[in-house]
């Protein structure tokens, strides 16, 4: 079964390892050598991720059922690690989610369970979200899965994004027919939209709020929003984050679940 892509949840969560990578600096649009799309694509890629990271962030989840919004801390560590550890709300503080490489594993609290993720229920959706289980897992590159073209660029002004269109390679295990990406002529993405088979959009991830956190200049806010439910919508919002940070091995076990 081909999986999501998982470029969201590394994004999302670094892993901010969601999310080494190079630090992107913003480029001055005059003197700034014209970018690869190579480098287009790793600056999405990249935009929350580092060696290693520590922060807070909240997270908002509207449906057309109910709305939610709960604070999160978390750890990440290279692509492979991370432990998410609910704040508040009271109802669901001190749940928490470890993944380690292929692996993610519950803890509820309420129960003291710890409960290992299976292959059934890696499409559920995460804490209620638009994120899924399998998008916590997977972790790939755009330049790697897929091929690319890019299709336009800002003026000479810089006014405009560069948009690059990536269909999936034949044997990458993702499941959409297309993905389009747009950049700022800084380097900062700006959104996402992925296609089904059919062309047909199913969702966009937005790139907002751009500021300098933990020394860098990054998107504190990132939205996911689904095409077929446009009042619908996840939203992570940074408020603390500290990029390559020391971690032990200990931080993503098992035990560091019930902490």
């Amino acid at each position: 079964m081909r999986r999501l892509f998982p470029v969201m949840f590394s994004i999302l969560f670094g892993i901010p390892a969601l999310l080494g990578a190079a630090v992107i600096a913003p480029l001055g649009v005059a003197e700034a050598a014209e970018p690869t799309v190579e480098e287009l694509l790793d600056a999405a890629d990249d935009a929350n991720r580092g060696a290693s990271s520590h922060g807070k962030m909240s997270m908002q989840v509207k449906t057309d059922r109910y709305e939610r919004s709960m604070e999160m801390e978390v750890w990440t560590r290279g692509t492979e690690d991370s432990l998410i550890r609910i704040l508040s709300p009271a109802k669901e503080k001190g749940m928490s989610t470890l993944k380690v490489g292929d692996n993610i594993w519950n803890y509820m609290p309420k129960i003291d369970r710890t409960m290992k993720i299976s292959g059934a229920a890696m499409s559920g959706q995460w804490m209620g979200s638009h994120i899924t289980n399998d998008d916590l897992v997977k972790q790939s590159r755009m330049r790697e899965d897929y091929t690319y073209t890019l299709t336009a660029k800002p003026d000479a002004e810089g006014k405009g994004v560069y948009r690059v269109e990536l269909v999936p390679k034949p044997e990458a295990p993702v499941v959409w027919g297309k993905v389009v990406l747009d950049v700022r002529s800084d380097r900062q993405p700006v959104q996402i939209a992925y296609f089904d088979e059919k062309g047909e959009l199913v969702r966009t991830m937005k790139f907002l709020d751009i500021q300098e956190m933990g020394g860098r200049t990054l998107p504190a806010t990132l939205r996911v929003e689904p095409a077929d439910a446009p009042a619908e919508f996840t939203e992570i919002r940074y408020s603390e984050m500290q990029f390559d940070v020391e971690l032990g091995d200990r931080i993503f076990s098992l035990q560091s679940l019930k902490r």
